[in-house]
């Protein structure tokens, strides 16, 4: 144990502890402003999540990553069931019926199921490679990923749902196959897209539209990016300090803790931290792409694609949604965002990473 603790990628450890001593930061500041009931209940639950968040890094850190291809088949099916029970007896929560209540917390299976699909999806195209041959592999996993794909949707989740598509095409692209096939992978994206739309709730297509004319409605669906842009503008060079953002600690933020944490973090830190954050970002994704790199297997391999994929889009549909040019869609920002459910399964995620990290030295690896 001792000794896969030396074995870790400190590099990746410190570069998400930082990120994540940031969003405790920002969010004790965004929280303590003593104009509503629950005041620091929010930053303290993050504590916790936290709390739990490293323990399970630990787990998946300290355990053998190859068990989790011997069980993926039932991971797969397990969360399929998991969110089918969503929709039929899951809370609404802003217009998603994609929480279960557990008491006073909510979890939601969403966040669970993109890791889900990770280590399925590394099994499935590991195994199945030579069994089914490039097309064969291509259309299962397709199939397989839309069931999953169609539940999410069903919340009605879009961001996520775009999340998961992500997935499997980066975890596609990276498995060997031919220029063809990677144009009729764009063909069945552009096809999914094309009819998730119609599958979208009223107010999500607002959010959409809005993004392409903001001035279309201000005070309605376009108020949220409005707000996020003038917290983001605001900053200036080295922000307003801790505790002395406008926009969020007078709530003209909506969803300063969560959905537009980066707008808080550009507010109070300025250009400079909104720069050194994404800076940090650039390094965890440098870092898991190294492992991918030295993994001992080819299921290590296309799990750290996998989780690289995820961070990335989650990423980059936060960052890009807080500052205009991303439609809203309600992603937590890795690390940063409030949320239990989104903080245990990205510290989850890195410490399957840093369980692939450790068996480097004994690497074989058979190149696609």
């Amino acid at each position: 144990m001792i000794n896969k603790l030396f074995k870790a990628d400190w590099v990746l450890l410190g570069s998400v502890f930082l990120l994540l001593g940031i969003g405790l930061a920002v969010l004790y500041s965004i929280t303590n402003t003593g104009t509503e009931s629950s005041s620091l209940t929010v930053f303290w639950r993050q504590v916790l999540y936290a709390g739990l968040a490293v323990a399970a890094m630990l787990f998946f850190a300290l355990s053998n990553f190859h068990y989790l291809r011997s069980y993926s088949t039932a991971i797969y099916f397990a969360t399929l069931f998991v969110l089918l029970s969503v929709l039929i007896f899951g809370t609404t929560v802003r217009g998603t019926s994609g929480w279960i209540g557990l008491g006073a917390f909510r979890i939601q299976p969403v966040e669970i199921s993109k890791i889900a699909l990770i280590i399925f999806l590394a099994s499935f195209i590991s195994q199945k490679r030579m069994e089914l041959g490039e097309t064969g592999r291509l259309v299962a996993s397709f199939i397989l990923t839309s069931i999953m794909l169609i539940l999410v949707i069903k919340q009605p989740d879009f961001g996520s749902s775009m999340v998961l598509l992500s997935i499997w095409v980066g975890m596609t692209l990276v498995s060997g196959i031919s220029r063809k096939l990677m144009l009729t992978i764009v063909f069945f994206a552009a096809i999914f897209s094309f009819v998730g739309w119609f599958q979208l709730a009223p107010y999500q297509k607002d959010r959409i539209m809005s993004f392409v004319d903001p001035t279309r409605d201000p005070m309605g669906a376009g108020y949220n990016v409005k707000q996020s842009i003038v917290a983001v503008g605001s900053g200036g060079l080295t922000g307003k300090g801790i505790g002395h953002g406008s926009q969020s600690q007078l709530n003209f933020l909506p969803e300063k803790h969560t959905d537009f944490i980066f707008a808080s973090i550009a507010e109070e830190l300025g250009f400079l931290g909104s720069t050194f954050v994404i800076a940090l970002f650039g390094t965890v994704f440098y870092r898991i792409r190294r492992i991918a790199q030295t993994a001992p297997d080819n299921f290590g391999y296309l799990v750290a694609v996998g989780v690289l994929v995820m961070f990335f889009v989650q990423s980059f549909i936060n960052i890009g949604m807080n500052m205009g040019i991303v439609p809203v869609t309600g992603i937590p920002l890795p690390f940063l965002s409030y949320g239990g459910s989104s903080l245990i399964s990205v510290f989850a995620a890195v410490g399957i990473l840093l369980n692939i990290y450790s068996r480097r030295e004994s690497a074989i690896k058979t190149e696609y």
